[in-house]
């Protein structure tokens, strides 16, 4: 039986659309670097995705706030078409941002990240998995004191 202390993380488990691969993510226009197409598009369909999922009740308000408030754990399994032609990290970032935009969390409160790499050439996919992390913690070694950027 539970103690009074333990916390039931809150966990949501999704499948998403493959990201296009780090190379794919930005294209140069002038001077300046902005999202390619097929990345505006992987973010496009996150946010419907999700959307689709508020609307039939299977993502809670409830479950967006104790993402927005906790330590998280994000598990990713990605799926690619080959095993050697892209990289496990290169749609980490691109994943984590559009989870992170959607469901209003920071993305620096991910505190426990796991990849994983398999091989479906018949359907690419990301499975996510995230989960608050009631009771984590720095190590004790080291003491947080906060800003001093502003300290004289």
């Amino acid at each position: 039986m539970p103690t009074p202390h333990t916390h039931q993380p809150t966990t949501l488990r999704l499948v998403l659309p493959l990201p296009p691969g780090v190379n794919n993510q930005y294209v140069s226009v002038g001077n300046r670097r902005v999202l390619s197409p097929s990345a505006r598009s992987f973010l496009r369909n996150v946010e419907k995705h999700l959307a689709g999922l508020r609307t039939r009740g299977a993502l809670s308000l409830a479950t967006e706030q104790a993402f927005a408030n906790a330590a998280l754990g994000v598990y990713l399994v990605y799926y690619f078409e080959t095993p050697h032609r892209r990289d496990l990290d290169g749609g980490l970032k691109i994943t984590l941002d559009a989870l992170s935009r959607t469901l209003g969390f920071d993305d620096r409160a991910v505190v426990d990240l796991h990849l994983s790499k398999k091989i479906d050439p018949l359907r690419p996919r990301v499975e996510v998995e995230i989960e608050t992390i009631a009771d984590w913690e720095f190590d004790l070694t080291y003491q947080y004191l906060g800003d001093d950027r502003g300290a004289d």
